[in-house]
């Protein structure tokens, strides 16, 4: 309902190279916005700090959490596991905090299913040609390593019309604007998606929120994505 005070989950998905991170990183930029933090059995790297980056725990504590019903998504990825913590999401959302999830398509569907009423939102690049020239950029891939993130994007891209809304990453700025657009809406319906809508008092919010949303057009962003291939 409107006014709701309890807070709203987002889940954030996209290939590699889509620009979900940073796009994560400016919706939590002087707003009353969290960030969750995911559980792993890695080591920290670098200047990774213990409970802003990760929780680092061993392998029998990540069992414990998983036997006590503790994440609400979990996987292991390369040999080492990663999760997103239960408890804490559970509150922030209790003191009215927008938390937004940053997690794969695998993780996506069970926070599908572990919390029905988040909000997914996926972060799709401009074409695949563009998606190519990312990663390349980044000079750190292989050919090899670049043609299998381009493999794991046609998968990752197919799951399309689980979410429930698309936002293309052609500009950065407007990209976040898009998404925080949606949570906006979002905060203020308390609904499904694709329900109350027109309850909204400014039209023209509704007319990019429908812009935004998956429903039937999957395959039509789908095939605009590889129009330019």
């Amino acid at each position: 309902m409107i006014g709701e005070k309890k807070g709203r989950l987002f889940v954030v998905s996209g290939p590699s190279g889509a620009g979900k991170s940073a796009i994560c990183a400016g919706l939590a930029e002087g707003r009353d916005v969290v960030l969750s933090v995911s559980m792993t059995t890695r080591p920290p790297r670098g200047h990774e700090v213990q409970g802003k980056n990760y929780y680092f725990v061993d392998r029998e504590t990540f069992g414990k959490v998983i036997d006590n019903g503790g994440f609400l998504e979990y996987a292991e990825v390369y040999g080492e596991c990663y999760g997103t913590p239960r408890k804490p999401v559970a509150e922030q959302l209790e003191k009215g905090k927008s938390v937004i999830l940053e997690i794969d398509v695998n993780g996506a569907m069970q926070i599908r299913e572990n919390a029905p009423d988040a909000v997914l939102v996926f972060i799709m690049p401009p074409s695949a040609d563009e998606l190519r020239r990312r990663i390349e950029d980044r000079g750190t891939e292989t050919p090899e390593r670049i043609a299998h993130r381009l493999e794991q994007a046609e998968s990752e891209i197919s799951q399309l019309e689980k979410y429930d809304y698309c936002v293309v990453n052609d500009d950065l700025k407007r990209a976040t604007k898009d998404v925080l657009t949606i949570m906006h809406a979002q905060r203020q319906l308390g609904a499904a998606p694709w329900e109350g809508m027109l309850g909204l008092w400014d039209t023209g919010v509704v007319r990019q929120i429908e812009k935004l949303l998956v429903g039937d057009n999957a395959e039509k962003i789908i095939g605009r994505y590889h129009k330019e291939t």
